[in-house]
């Protein structure tokens, strides 16, 4: 997941044009393909013989347009495009034409974003749902469809959010860290963000070398929390045939720092014992294993509401 490319006073969200260029020469070197977003889609049932690697921008900054869009373009390289329809135009962003250009291009495919980009996990029900149909709305009139894939902003949802999503659109991102395979649920797909912190070269060469952490069920469903139930009570159901997973190693923010929570496994059920509370406004957790010599990782995330 990429925002920026060479804004470099937003070194959160951005990326330097001459490391992204290097980061699609190290996915080519490794003899991986990027994955038609397309296809992605429709094949997402299907069991994989080959691992691919897909490509996504939120929030249409126009530095992207005038950076990174021409460099894909002549490489040849799919992504999505996620476009939240109220900053449109507007300084430091895309326009519609700019926006049909990508569109109508043979690499470039749009994804919803919602309307306004706003911490939408805060509002009511009611003011979610707005938004999202304010958004396909003016999708509809601007490009002629709606698009059919959806990226929560911030990767903030609950579950409230996820059964709607889930009724609107084929798939929804978040921004949890994470490898996509057939049992991730299809409404709260992970992403590796990728910016300046995290965007060296031998890191961004580790993950793109990661494989799944698969798993069987993730409880609790709900990613909203409240201080009454803050910690949560993590756990993940893996599948019997999943071999070393008393070799699970995770790391938790709780308490506002990264430290190894205390894992307890029994009937192949991994719970994770954090020590405090998550801080305001998003707790994390990620967990890898090796595995007869390949790295498996999974990740997940809470947001913490308002009580």
């Amino acid at each position: 997941m990429y925002h920026r490319f060479n804004e470099n006073k937003y070194p959160s969200t951005n990326i330097r044009m001459d490391i992204f260029k290097k980061q699609m020469q190290i996915i080519e070197k490794l003899n991986y393909k990027f994955y038609d977003p397309k296809l992605f889609v429709n094949e997402f049932d299907k069991i994989k013989s080959d691992k691919k690697i897909l490509i996504t921008i939120d929030d249409a900054f126009r530095s992207f347009y005038t950076e990174a869009w021409p460099y894909l373009k002549q490489n040849k390289i799919p992504f999505i495009l996620f476009v939240s329809t109220e900053p449109v135009g507007k300084k430091g962003y895309m326009n519609w034409n700019e926006i049909r250009e990508i569109d109508n291009s043979e690499f470039g495919h749009i994804g919803h974003h919602s309307h306004t980009h706003e911490y939408l996990i805060d509002m009511s029900n009611k003011e979610f749902e707005k938004d999202i149909e304010n958004a396909s709305k003016i999708f509809k009139d601007k490009l002629g469809y709606v698009p059919e894939i959806f990226s929560y902003p911030f990767g903030e949802y609950s579950l409230y959010m996820k059964k709607y999503i889930s009724k609107n659109f084929r798939l929804a991102f978040g921004q949890h860290s994470g490898i996509i395979d057939l049992n991730k649920d299809r409404y709260e797909l992970p992403r590796f963000p990728i910016n300046e912190k995290y965007g060296e070269l031998n890191r961004f060469e580790s993950i793109i070398n990661y494989m799944p952490l698969e798993y069987k069920k993730l409880n609790p469903e709900e990613k909203k929390i409240y201080d009454s139930n803050n910690p949560p009570k993590l756990s993940i159901e893996f599948f019997d045939e999943q071999k070393n997973i008393d070799k699970i190693t995770c790391y938790s923010n709780d308490g506002g720092n990264w430290k190894k929570p205390n894992l307890t496994i029994e009937n192949n059920i991994l719970k994770i014992n954090f020590e405090n509370k998550f801080l305001p406004r998003r707790g994390r957790i990620n967990c890898s294993l090796q595995d007869n010599g390949k790295w498996r990782w999974f990740g997940t995330q809470f947001t913490l509401g308002r009580n």
